[in-house]
């Protein structure tokens, strides 16, 4: 894992960082295995894997604001460790039915959903959990070792996953994403129980509004939560399609794949290592539009393989989506751990991340209608008008308002 810069963080956020790391690349194998195996086991095409993708995002959409109300009345650290078990056992039953031969594309799918569950819990719990461990003068730097580690995974965990299934097959993919999650378990399991402050019991209505309030009435944070949506949503009309896209029409091995796949992490990576001297050289606003401008250089650069079939400028593309994006990502993070209440944290979050996330089977299933009635290059053009709009949103909305904003500290 990348090391902390300057002033050491808690001995128990290097737990979480690790275990957050060991997770993450479990994540983005098994991400990665699933619509190879789809495509290359069971002979599916762009509509089915966006349909899969659609049941592999679907618990972000169904279940972040429950998650977020149970993070800010149960134990945050346990809620992580049984949503990391949850997730392994769904890999587990994935990798017996493929051993068995009675592995479909509904299982796939099911699986796929019920591991999204503890995906989902566990990332609504994380960013709730690191203010009480962290000083707040660190957070920006602890967000930034996440991200960092987050990276990683992007980079390494869809090449890792691609090659292993262009090697030796879909199953031993799933043997290693499932020993990943189980280290993710054994760190999360080791950190002692952090306390939270006494708050009066009410009703899950009355905290559901709080949250919304809060958040629909703050002027930083609702453009951030009007651009997750948009952005998340063209994001995904082009992950739907891109596996299948990239096979049959860019001429890629699997292994060629989890490559292209993999750049996306090395811009993540970049990005967050540059993340500070961005930082130090221009107005925070201007740091958060990085993400949004990044996103739509990205798409413009997809949309032109249509006619320039070229498995490089797919790399490019993922590069471009990982390298401006993770500054956003960094940016919110910070800002919104900052300026919310520790109370409402995980409802923030919850609802943060029901935009980013919930976006993505809207997307999906969006990508596998535009492929099967107008064709994949359609569902290109239609993800290229969404990061248009989602640029104009933030300049329009945030920016003006933040640029003379300092860093939170």
């Amino acid at each position: 894992m990348p090391k902390p810069p300057a002033a050491a963080l808690p001995s128990a956020f290097k737990r979480i960082g690790w275990s957050n790391l060991f997770a993450q690349f479990s994540e983005q194998i098994a991400l990665a295995a699933a619509p190879l195996a789809a495509v290359l086991l069971l002979s599916a095409g762009p509509a089915e894997t966006g349909w899969l993708q659609m049941a592999q995002t679907l618990p972000f959409l169904l279940l972040s604001i429950p998650a977020g109300l149970l993070v800010d009345r149960a134990s945050r650290r346990t809620l992580m460790v049984l949503s990391e078990m949850l997730r392994a056992l769904s890999l587990v039953a994935t990798l017996v039915l493929m051993a068995s031969g009675l592995l479909t594309l509904p299982l796939l799918a099911i699986m796929g959903f019920v591991g999204a569950i503890g995906t989902v819990c566990y990332n609504v719990a994380a960013p709730a959990l690191i203010p009480a461990i962290v000083p707040r003068a660190q957070l920006a730097d602890a967000n930034r070792w996440l991200e960092l580690a987050r990276s990683l995974a992007y980079s390494g965990g869809p090449a890792i996953g691609g090659a292993i299934v262009a090697w030796t097959g879909a199953s031993l993919a799933y043997v290693a994403a499932t020993t990943l999650s189980l280290l993710a378990v054994v760190l999360l399991a080791g950190l002692s129980e952090q306390k939270q402050s006494a708050r009066s019991r009410r009703d899950l209505l009355h905290d559901l509004v709080e949250g919304a309030r809060f958040l629909a009435g703050h002027t930083l944070l609702r453009p951030i939560l009007v651009t997750a949506i948009v952005f998340n949503t063209s994001w995904f009309v082009l992950q739907a399609v891109y596996v299948a896209y990239a096979v049959r029409t860019l001429g890629l091995t699997a292994t060629g794949v989890g490559v292209t796949l993999g750049i996306y992490g090395a811009g993540m990576m970049i990005g967050a290592y540059a993340a500070p001297a961005i930082a130090r050289r221009i107005p925070f606003g201007v740091m958060i539009a990085l993400g949004p401008l990044g996103g739509l250089l990205a798409a413009v650069v997809m949309l032109l393989t249509i006619w320039f079939p070229h498995g490089a400028l797919a790399g490019l593309s993922f590069f471009l989506f990982g390298a401006g994006p993770v500054l956003w990502s960094i940016a919110t993070l910070t800002l919104r751990q900052a300026i919310t209440p520790n109370a409402m944290l995980g409802r923030v979050s919850a609802f943060i991340t029901t935009a980013t996330f919930g976006a993505r089977p809207v997307g999906a299933a969006l990508g596998a209608i535009v492929a099967t009635h107008y064709g994949v290059e359609a569902c290109l053009a239609v993800a290229t008008v969404g990061f248009f709009i989602q640029f104009l949103v933030i300049i329009a909305s945030q920016v003006p308002r933040l640029r003379a904003l300092p860093e939170p500290a």
